[in-house]
């Protein structure tokens, strides 16, 4: 058994999270993470009020009585969710682990804290992740330049980003972007980290709560089946390569694009119709640079199991093997 920092803080048994995805962190997917052993967050802003966040805390805990978390996603807007209400939702519901993502969460923590409520800050630089420890959250998630969705700025893959941040950090942190499997897991270890979170892996199993074609595309597709938009709004975003992404991306490339000028093209709620109808061109959605390590729809134990039982072995095999144990004469 792989034991962490991050699995001794967070009460887990296996070193795996499955972070906060809009549309797809409900009570079915989150559950299924808990009972394998893993970490999985609820995604708060995909319930339409705090009320509902409450009715989908609840309806996950009669599917699991092991550990989970809620995401709450903090972004500016012109008329903003009420962010307080959610976070009251969540420390009102006895929910004990939070993974904040987005701006800094500091104007958060104090009523978490009070309420011994574990928090996982995700980021995407090493300045954030020292930031984020500085304001006292407990854990951080950090993003490489493979992931999905959001990767920052400054464009630096995990290979760099993880041991650059475990050299400056010293609570415990996830590493993010481009983890699907075993190998994945071994690397982020040996690179610093206490653990992996994986979005797009998990989108790709039998409990995600989206439509079969899209898991079938997320198979079919390569590593290099993805678009980054919003380039030149310096707001860039990793999504799944289709019509309406090239688009984007086409429109850019024109220059002086800017928001009002694609936003009919990547409004959330086309996004939201791709998951339910299963059409992967109608809108834009998420997925990462690991699809092209996944050629499987299995059930999400399936998922953390294989990874876990193949990360075990070759640490205690061929990694081991690699150490000689003779002594020069």
């Amino acid at each position: 058994m792989l034991r962490t920092r991050f699995t001794e803080l967070f009460g887990v048994e296996h070193p795996i999270t499955q972070g906060g995805m809009q549309w797809v962190g409900r009570a079915e997917l989150v559950s299924a993470v808990a009972n394998a052993g893993a970490l999985g967050f609820l995604t708060a802003l995909t319930q339409p009020t705090p009320e509902d966040l409450v009715k989908e805390i609840g309806r996950c805990r009669e599917m699991t009585d092991k550990p989970f978390g809620v995401n709450l996603t903090i972004l500016p807007a012109i008329t903003p969710p009420p962010y307080d209400e959610y976070r009251r939702a969540i420390v009102e519901s006895g929910v004990k682990i939070v993974e904040t993502a987005g701006y800094n969460p500091e104007e958060h923590l104090p009523e978490f804290k009070a309420n011994g409520v574990r928090v996982l800050h995700k980021v995407t630089a090493v300045r954030h992740a020292v930031k984020a420890q500085r304001i006292g959250v407990d854990a951080v998630s950090i993003d490489g330049f493979e992931c999905a969705g959001h990767p920052g700025e400054d464009d630096i893959p995990g290979l760099v980003l993880i041991p650059a941040a475990a050299d400056q950090v010293t609570i415990p942190m996830i590493a993010s972007g481009g983890f699907a499997d075993a190998r994945g897991l071994v690397a982020a270890l040996a690179l610093g980290a206490d653990g992996i979170n994986m979005g797009t892996r998990f989108l790709c199993t039998e409990e995600a709560p989206i439509h079969q074609r899209v898991k079938e595309q997320i198979v079919a597709a390569t590593e290099r089946d993805t678009e980054l938009i919003f380039r030149t709004l310096r707001n860039t975003a990793r999504v799944a390569r289709n019509a309406v992404s090239k688009e984007v991306v086409a429109v850019e490339r024109r220059g002086g694009a800017t928001f009002d000028d694609l936003r009919h093209l990547v409004a959330g709620a086309r996004g939201r119709k791709v998951f339910e109808d299963g059409d992967p061109d109608f809108g834009i959605w998420t997925s990462g640079m690991c699809q092209g390590l996944i050629d499987d729809i299995p059930t999400v134990h399936d998922v953390v199991s294989r990874i876990v039982g193949e990360a075990e072995e070759v640490i205690a095999g061929r990694l081991a093997a690699m150490v000689s144990s003779d002594v020069a004469a």
